[in-house]
């Protein structure tokens, strides 16, 4: 949705609005995002852990979780605002375009009825496309011990739980293989569900034949 929004209003105003948001954009992707979400949960888990005392466990698990998935979701809007630009500069440099502000079309409207139906297609995909990451960076996070902790599952503290198995006396290496293999199989499945929309939406896309 941030995405959607910046780059749809950079794209839109154009001139300085376009150039002042799109250097914001380029700023933060000169930042590590993974680093910017590890430093915001390990903060905010010393911060819950000073109040917990207040919280009930239920509580301080939620609010850990909802926080962890803010900071993903706060750094990974970059590659959607420039794509969603991209596309909105696309449709009103298009003749239907011209032809609105020709005959004196508010610009709310031109964006409401002419723009915002065709940038649905390129929301789906993208979107798509954005949640494997979004779950490799739960995964990794909970893995570390500084996202999803216990008794709260994920698979990322599962594959934690279950390195701590693999061991020269008892080796239950099953318990590391399967939370790992359900994460490749759910990010193969998305990336092909992403492909899939993407082949739907965009008539210009090259369809791959199995």
């Amino acid at each position: 949705m941030i995405g959607t929004l910046w780059g749809s209003l950079a794209g839109f105003a154009g001139g300085r609005s376009d150039a002042i948001l799109m250097r914001t954009v380029d700023v933060l992707y000169g930042l590590p995002s993974i680093l910017l979400v590890v430093l915001l949960a390990v903060a905010v888990d010393g911060i819950v852990g000073r109040v917990g005392t207040t919280l009930s466990p239920g509580a301080s698990q939620f609010v850990g979780l909802a926080v962890l998935l803010v900071a993903i979701g706060g750094t990974s809007w970059l590659t959607m605002s420039r794509v969603i630009r991209g596309q909105v500069l696309s449709l009103r440099a298009q003749p239907f375009m011209e032809s609105c502000r020709a005959v004196g079309v508010p610009p709310l409207r031109q964006f409401r009825v002419h723009i915002l139906p065709n940038l649905v297609g390129s929301m789906v995909v993208y979107a798509t496309l954005t949640v494997p990451s979004a779950i490799l960076s739960e995964s990794f996070l909970s893995f570390l011990g500084i996202g999803v902790h216990e008794p709260v599952p994920s698979w990322g503290n599962l594959a934690s739980a279950g390195l701590s198995e693999v061991n020269l006396v008892t080796s239950r290496w099953w318990l590391l293989a399967a939370p790992c293999a359900l994460i490749a199989l759910t990010l193969v499945a998305l990336n092909f569900i992403g492909d899939s929309l993407r082949a739907r939406f965009d008539p210009t896309a090259t369809r791959s034949r199995w």
